[in-house]
């Protein structure tokens, strides 16, 4: 993988992104026709995973011209400003899963230049408030942790020729209030909206056969 200038030029080719299930088919439909695409489930379905790839190869074939990663800082004890570094030092561990996807598509090196030169941003959703993009992927990773008020600030920052996922678990919503994920799924269905919502199940797990007997476990499904 090359770049010339700030452009990637792809110095071989990739083979396209394989669906591993009949849902995970159906999601790449949708990203492919779809502006805009709201995916639910449990873990080990390939929700993150799909996305970042495609994202991936979005930017790799100059298709968007960036990539906006965010997600909702609700952490298990300490919050961003404990951990040490810049913003983007701060919320990279959020990002994990997403970053390792890509990586994993585009490779470290490339990587590494299309974050110096900004063609793939990393936002705190606690600085999303003023912000808005254009030509870019916007990816929304654990939506289920925003509130609607989050949710509407998200969804009025998108402009236009831009592709935004929204993916979460409503089941693992760890905020006190209702799960603007859930709002969002509500709204869509009441009015009618035309924006395709992907819903994983159990049996759609390809992570492992221990993730799967843990998302089993601890929503009480015998094994």
């Amino acid at each position: 993988m090359a770049f010339s200038g700030a452009k990637f030029t792809a110095a071989r080719a990739l083979p396209p992104i394989k669906p591993l299930t009949p849902t995970q088919g159906a999601y790449l439909a949708a990203l492919r026709a779809s502006p805009q695409v709201v995916v639910v489930g449990p873990a080990g379905t390939g929700k993150t995973w799909i996305a970042a790839t495609h994202a991936a190869d979005l930017l790799r074939t100059r298709q968007v011209e960036r990539v906006i990663l965010t997600r909702p800082n609700v952490p298990c004890g300490r919050s961003l400003g404990f951990f040490p570094g810049s913003l983007q030092d701060k919320f990279a561990p959020w990002a994990a899963p997403v970053i390792e996807a890509i990586k994993e598509r585009i490779g470290k090196a490339a990587f590494d230049i299309a974050l110096k030169n900004g063609d793939i941003e990393m936002v705190p959703f606690e600085v999303m408030r003023g912000r808005s993009w254009k030509d870019a992927f916007v990816l929304l990773d654990e939506a289920q942790n925003t509130t609607a008020a989050e949710m509407k600030t998200f969804l009025t920052r998108i402009g236009e020729n831009c592709i935004t996922v929204v993916d979460g678990d409503v089941s693992q919503c760890d905020l006190p209030s209702d799960s603007g994920l859930r709002a969002v799924i509500d709204l869509i269905r009441t009015k009618d909206l035309p924006v395709p919502v992907i819903e994983f199940t159990r049996d759609d797990i390809v992570r492992s056969g221990l993730c799967a007997m843990w998302v089993d476990a601890f929503d009480g499904v015998a094994t």
